[in-house]
């Protein structure tokens, strides 16, 4: 007999699973994207959101679920094949990972030839103390049609001599021969020293372009331009004095080279900062526990930024205001040609190949390179999380390409982390990008005024 009330409840049900579907009642996972993997890395990293108070089980291991179901675990991957199980009390998916095998790499001798000349292609090629890309080995950076010795290669780079004590390394890439026909070695022309309100210029000059090498002392900087082709002991040094707070800048044309040694100003009015968004377009940046692009959280913070320095009187200028792509050469570029005096890079943070810690990998961390912006880095620190309630992840070196400039003032911040289940409650308010900005501000008018 047919039955009206079953048909009713049948729908009812139906109704049910359309108002709530299946996944509202499983967890949903952000990272890794996909299940089967081939990485290299010591761990994996599982950050996600749980639902409708899920616990969640991962290779038989608790893990901790904030109150907005945000959660990260980290697993260490063994060689080889990795099957590696999340579960919760709704669903359960299995991820295969397989681990490459690192193999090491025979240690290769330095072939050493004779001296020889070549001239470097582009400006701001690198000169490092060894044969590696290590930003911490930087001693200069050359411009195009410098001519240098070379007698040696290991490893894809050049051995470059500089003095009868001193030898630096230069990929191979980056210099080009020199034609056969023999030049008469750069000679020294002059040099000048002119103290200005808020700067030092220093001019030394030659017949050609030369290497070169900067250090940045306690008192002062330190350049030596070196002219092996005349002689093996043919260097010559310029001490050029600085101040508490500064940045430099390095030229060269047809042979002169200036070096002009800046205060960094007193007051916002007089100062122009330069506020970067990171990432942004088709690079997201971190992807968070739940589900959040760190690309939009930046511009959030960078936004409000803006607003407040403007409000203080200073100049401001952004790489970017809305969501698009430009490059790290392009940020560097805007900040050079602005001539700015302080360069905040936005950012959250998140973990690489390192074993997460929820109590460790949380709060707010600022970068510097150089040491000019060491003390800047200090005090944001204390400045942001003091606003914005984060914790305190410390001040560190780091080679990040927007502030290996010593043009400026520069520093990355971090100021929260994208995976870490607590930071979540932070970042995901609505007050969290205006208050970070606040810090920021706070932070360098500290900073001005100290």
């Amino acid at each position: 007999m047919f039955s009206y009330r079953l048909v009713k409840k049948v729908l009812v049900f139906v109704s049910l699973l359309t108002v709530c579907p299946a996944a509202t009642y499983g967890y949903e996972l952000f990272q890794p994207v996909q299940r089967d993997l081939n990485v290299s890395t010591a761990y994996i990293l599982f950050a996600g959101k749980a639902r409708n108070s899920e616990s969640i089980m991962i290779n038989n291991t608790k893990v901790y679920t904030a109150s907005n179901g945000a959660f990260a675990h980290s697993v260490k991957l063994n060689d080889g094949e990795n099957r590696i199980v999340v579960r919760s009390n709704y669903s359960t998916k299995v991820y295969n990972i397989y681990k490459k095998t690192n193999i090491s790499k025979a240690q290769v001798e330095v072939q050493e030839f004779s001296r020889r000349p070549v001239l470097v292609k582009l400006n701001d090629t690198p000169l490092r103390s060894a044969p590696a890309e290590d930003g911490f080995n930087i001693l200069s950076y050359l411009f195009k049609d410098t001519r240098i010795l070379i007698n040696g290669e290991k490893d894809g780079y050049y051995r470059v001599y500089l003095s009868e004590d001193k030898t630096a390394w230069i990929a191979k890439s980056d210099v080009e021969n020199v034609c056969e026909t023999a030049e008469d070695p750069a000679k020294f022309i002059n040099m000048n020293s002119e103290r200005y309100k808020n700067a030092v210029v220093q001019t030394i000059s030659f017949t050609g372009n030369l290497p070169y090498t900067i250090e940045d002392k306690d008192k002062e900087i330190v350049f030596k331009v070196y002219n092996p082709e005349l002689s093996e002991s043919s260097v010559y040094t310029v001490n050029i004095p600085k101040p508490d707070k500064y940045f430099y800048h390095v030229s060269l044309v047809n042979g002169l080279y200036t070096v002009k040694v800046c205060e960094v100003p007193r007051t916002f009015e007089d100062c122009t900062i330069l506020v970067d968004a990171g990432h942004g377009g088709s690079q997201k940046g971190a992807v968070g526990c739940l589900g959040d692009e760190e690309k939009n959280i930046n511009l959030k913070i960078a936004l409000e930024l803006q607003q407040i320095l403007k409000e203080k009187g200073a100049k401001v200028v952004m790489t970017r205001e809305c969501d698009g792509n430009i490059t790290l050469k392009d940020r560097i570029k805007i900040a050079k040609e602005n001539d700015i005096d302080i360069y905040l890079s936005i950012h959250l943070n998140s973990v690489g190949d390192v074993s997460f810690n929820t109590f460790k990998h949380r709060g707010t961390s600022v970068f510097y390179f150089n040491n000019n912006s060491k003390e800047l880095a200090k005090i944001l620190e204390k400045s942001i999380t003091k606003k914005a309630g984060t914790w305190k992840d410390g001040v560190k070196p780091a080679s990040f390409a927007v502030i290996r400039p010593a043009d400026y003032v520069g520093v990355l911040i971090e100021t929260a982390y994208m995976i870490n289940p607590f930071d979540t409650l932070l970042y995901t308010r609505e007050d969290f990008a205006r208050n970070a900005a606040e810090g920021i501000v706070e932070g360098i008018s500290e900073y001005l005024n100290k």
